[in-house]
């Protein structure tokens, strides 16, 4: 897998489609509760670093996720930390191993795109470090072209869903038309502004998640499998094998 915007073989951008893919809690289930482990690493980030009682800073953590897409921004914003540092003790000390595990049925389903037709590209809100490592765990560090990244290294920091983050991936995966942009995402907000800049969107809601009053999205998927039948001009094998 390529580092930011460089392609898995060092090629430059080739004028496919790209199929955006999001990371965490959804290339693995939400019930590996790996989004459990990191909320309680970023409250005690809060607590021990601004000096917080606990409630404060579990208050405080989900006001800057709520406010900026990311808890670190609203660290950095407003108080200042090291970003990498703050990854160190978060991103980088949550125990993945034995928690996110290779799935073959998603592996079989990537395997199965049409990789003549479109771009696979990885699109998260961490941190390069933690998404290798994830992609690692799963066993698909050959399957993506690349990856678009926030970089904790780089002030201000871009993120989901604010538009710039969007744009840099649009960038980085060599696509210039909001046309040849396909994307999957756990995230509501994310979705809904993927679609709304005009991206094909579907919402991943795993079964045992409240689905919104509102769609997100065009499209709500509860199974990546579901990719099949919104988006079957990417796949090579067109019978429904799930």
């Amino acid at each position: 897998m390529g580092e930011n915007h460089q392609s898995i073989n060092g090629d430059g951008p080739q004028k496919k489609q790209v199929f955006f893919f999001d990371i965490d809690n959804c290339l693995y289930p939400k019930s590996a509760k790996v989004h459990d482990l990191m909320a309680d690493l970023i409250d005690k980030y809060f607590v021990n670093h601004l000096s917080l009682p606990w409630d404060e800073a579990v208050r405080l953590h989900q006001e800057y996720y709520q406010n900026y897409g990311l808890a670190i921004e609203g660290l950095v914003r407003h108080h200042q930390i090291d970003p990498l540092e703050y990854n160190a003790k978060v991103d980088d000390a949550l125990p993945l191993e034995g928690v996110i595990k290779p799935n073959q049925e998603l592996k079989d389903l990537l395997a199965d795109i049409d990789r003549s037709k479109v771009k696979l590209w990885l699109f998260t809100n961490a941190y390069v470090n933690h998404a290798k490592r994830v992609v690692r765990l799963l066993e698909l560090e050959n399957v993506f072209d690349g990856i678009t990244y926030c970089d904790y290294s780089t002030m201000p920091l871009v993120c989901k869903p604010h538009s710039e983050a969007f744009a840099k991936a649009m960038k980085e995966a060599g696509v210039e038309n909001v046309e040849d942009c396909f994307f999957v995402d756990d995230n509501y907000n994310n979705c809904k502004k993927a679609q709304e800049i005009g991206w094909t969107t579907a919402h991943l809601v795993e079964e045992g998640v409240t689905v919104p009053r509102t769609p997100a999205s065009k499209h709500q998927i509860r199974h990546l499998q579901e990719l099949r039948e919104i988006f079957p001009q990417f796949f090579k094998s067109k019978q429904r094998n799930w």
